[in-house]
């Protein structure tokens, strides 16, 4: 599966490889669960994130995987996104500091 990823207009693609789904499944029960003590998202806390904020903080973390050719946590992330925003073919990074800005391409 493939996630594009826009990030001040350049296109990354992230394949993400078939097994990052079954073996990423621990790293995403810990970003959940580090979710559900609320996340800091811009100026606002937000105490509970909903999936689309859950994924709008992977996606955050993406241009410094990209930045360190962090591939491991660049597929888990991409990988995370899919699972909880059933249908994303593309995420279009904030990188203005608000991640609630960060938007997604549904099918």
């Amino acid at each position: 599966m493939i996630l594009d990823v826009y990030i001040e207009n350049k296109l990354h693609k992230i394949e993400i490889p078939e097994d990052v789904f079954t073996s990423g499944a621990d790293f995403f029960a810990m970003m959940d669960a580090d979710m559900d003590k609320g996340w800091k998202m811009g100026p606002d806390f937000i105490e509970t994130p909903d999936s689309k904020m859950r994924a709008q903080i992977a996606a955050s973390r993406i241009p410094s995987a990209l930045e360190k050719e962090n591939n491991n946590l660049l597929h888990l992330l991409a990988g995370y996104i899919v699972t909880r925003m059933p249908g994303a073919e593309a995420v279009n990074i904030d990188m203005n500091g608000e991640p609630l800005n960060t938007d997604f391409i549904i099918k």
